[in-house]
């Protein structure tokens, strides 16, 4: 019942060529209906352009004020090999083509980094340091 009241516009179609891909703003109707998820966004597309669903990509949803009507992005590529190749790495994280690269936080990279400027050009011995802390 939920999936019956979503009504799909397509509209700024561009073929892109180049990029091996179809770029539009999606204007979702949801009225009665907080949202719709991305990946019920993706499979609708997906029919709507006889594509796969590991070919389209969804972002930049933002639902109007008093709800009922949400506009963004939509990218459908010709291949999976495009996809991977173009498309932002987050991205393809968020549907699952690619993992999250973990990583230690800026703040403590940022540290990591000024500690070791203090011992840059210095020979790496204990007389060294303790000659720098007099």
């Amino acid at each position: 019942m939920a999936e019956s009241q979503v009504t799909l516009r397509t509209r700024k179609f561009i073929r892109n060529p180049l990029l091996g891909r179809k770029q539009m703003v999606v204007d979702v109707l949801h009225p009665n209906r907080a949202n719709v998820s991305k990946d019920e966004l993706r499979g609708k597309l997906s029919e709507l352009y006889k594509a796969s669903k590991d070919q389209v990509s969804v972002f930049g949803f933002r639902t109007q004020y008093g709800g009922g009507k949400s506009t963004g992005f939509a990218l459908i590529y010709d291949s999976n090999e495009a996809m991977k190749k173009f498309e932002p790495h987050y991205r393809l994280v968020r549907v699952g083509m690619a993992n999250k690269i973990e990583k230690a936080s800026r703040q403590q990279r940022k540290q990591r980094k000024n500690r070791s400027k203090e011992f840059r050009g210095t020979a790496k011995t204990k007389g060294a340091s303790k000659d720098k802390k007099k």
